[in-house]
């Protein structure tokens, strides 16, 4: 007698995803469900997309969406929540979105301490508008606005937003993972979960930062990708439980 081991999420609608080959999103997307459906939330939870690279998610999230403008997905997910306390809210958004124009935002939802869950997918660069400069886009690391790379003098460092928002009291939760492996796409899983059962517990503010592929504007190879988040990513932002006032 055969045994079903592996099958679509409850939560995730039968439609394909439009990401490029290689790119972490269609993961992340599937932990995300796999999380909701495991934690028996998919009917109150809502969900946040954002103006980039996941700004369709709608499409493929089989739970209720609330669209953002950029950046300001932390600031719909606060209005979400206040008006209705007893759902599920996260916000699902790129490097561009939550730590350029939407910095102020989510520092501010953080410091409150509202009580949502922030996904927050870093792919050193901005995806959908063409691989341009990012706040995460790392020194010596070419994109179409720094073809010769990053350079610290004229564009500054990265910026490390999670280790920032680990300095506010609101926050509670937050952890960097990455989906280029086995190994890190279910630490990622386990991240999320955690994430979501502080929002359950209504413990306040919690984030989980992944690193992601994006073969497309790194202009590399999916298995080239995922070797070189190992190899120069984690350099700058390395795995870890940033912060974890859960226990």
């Amino acid at each position: 007698m055969e045994e079903l081991v592996f099958t679509r999420p409850r939560y995730i609608k039968k439609a394909p995803f439009h990401y490029c080959p290689g790119c972490g999103h269609s993961i992340i997307h599937r932990l995300v469900a796999e999380v909701i459906e495991e934690l028996g939330i998919g009917e109150k939870t809502i969900g946040v997309p954002p103006a980039g690279c996941a700004v369709l998610a709608y499409d493929y999230f089989d739970v209720d969406m609330g669209e953002a403008p950029h950046g300001r997905g932390p600031a719909l997910a606060t209005g979400i929540k206040r008006i209705l306390p007893d759902r599920i809210v996260f916000s699902y958004q790129g490097d561009g979105d939550i730590a350029a124009i939407g910095t102020s935002e989510t520092i501010h939802t953080a410091n409150r301490g509202e009580n949502i869950t922030v996904i927050f997918v870093n792919n050193n660069c901005y995806g959908m508008t063409g691989g341009q400069m990012a706040p995460t886009t790392l020194l010596g690391q070419n994109s179409t606005t720094t073809p010769g790379g990053r350079d610290e003098n004229r564009d500054g460092p990265p910026i490390d937003l999670s280790e920032m928002l680990a300095l506010v009291r609101g926050t509670v939760y937050i952890e960097r993972t990455a989906v280029n492996s086995i190994r890190n796409i279910r630490n990622t899983k386990k991240a999320i979960t955690k994430a979501f059962k502080a929002q359950i517990a209504g413990l306040g503010f919690s984030l989980v930062e992944i690193l992601s592929p994006c073969p497309t504007n790194w202009k590399m190879s999916s298995t080239d990708s995922c070797r070189w988040i190992d190899e120069s990513v984690m350099q700058t932002f390395p795995l870890k439980v940033i912060k974890d006032e859960i226990g």
